[in-house]
């Protein structure tokens, strides 16, 4: 794997979305980080505080565009894995991590009959998650699912120790096959809130953001889906 040298002024930049530069964004890494000067160990925080400190809640996405903004994130208590994405992504640039948004679509094995059929399909577009470039190499890092949301339904937690991913497991812990990456959609600089928007309501006619309170991805989004759909 060939190191990343160049480092790309976008990737510490502050933008809409991702407004790494906010008071708000700014005491929630500090504090997250402590004491640590090292920007491995610096991730490694971020990665668990976000990971854990905010309840996985695939039903309540708020659809305002600024609701997704990072500074409007630290303020919740529950939130979804683009939310989280868009929050450990500005909290990382704050702290002078190169940072930026990843997604793909996933296909959860585990979805209920109920969320399949309300949805027609068991793709699952647009699963957002954090890429932070560590010692030349990128790492892609999901905070989805917290831990007592993994320990209570059974589904193996993501950990991450500065040396490899932390990205959905293709099995649950009873062996179950569970999330599958279909397509790799990149790397984004900033959220593509309206391309997602658009995409959400092409696939799933039943959604919008005017008149759901919880987006059909999201749902597809939960491995608990199939135990609480």
């Amino acid at each position: 794997m060939t190191a990343v040298t160049d480092i790309d002024p976008t990737w510490l930049a502050p933008s809409y979305y991702i407004d790494s530069d906010s008071p708000e964004v700014a005491a929630y890494a500090i504090a997250a980080v402590g004491d640590a000067t090292d920007p491995v160990d610096k991730a490694i925080k971020l990665f668990y505080v976000v990971r854990d400190g905010l309840r996985y809640d695939p039903y309540g996405m708020d659809p305002r565009p600024e609701a997704f903004r990072a500074s409007h994130v630290t303020g919740l208590d529950t939130a979804w894995c683009v939310t989280k994405s868009v929050l450990l992504t500005a909290a990382a640039r704050n702290q002078g991590i190169p940072a930026r948004l990843g997604f793909a679509d996933v296909r959860n094995h585990l979805s209920s009959e109920k969320l399949l059929e309300r949805l027609g399909t068991d793709l699952f577009i647009w699963h957002g998650y954090s890429e932070l470039l560590l010692d030349g190499r990128w790492f892609k890092l999901s905070t989805a699912f917290n831990i007592e949301l993994c320990e209570r339904f059974g589904v193996k937690t993501l950990d991450f120790d500065g040396t490899d991913d932390a990205l959905m497991h293709p099995f649950d812990t009873s062996g179950n096959r569970h999330m599958e990456y279909v397509n790799e959609r990149g790397s984004f600089d900033d959220l593509p809130y309206e391309q997602i928007v658009a995409d959400f309501a092409e696939l799933y006619p039943e959604w919008s953001p005017e008149t759901d309170g919880g987006s059909a991805e999201s749902a597809g989004d939960s491995a608990f889906s199939a135990r609480i759909g």
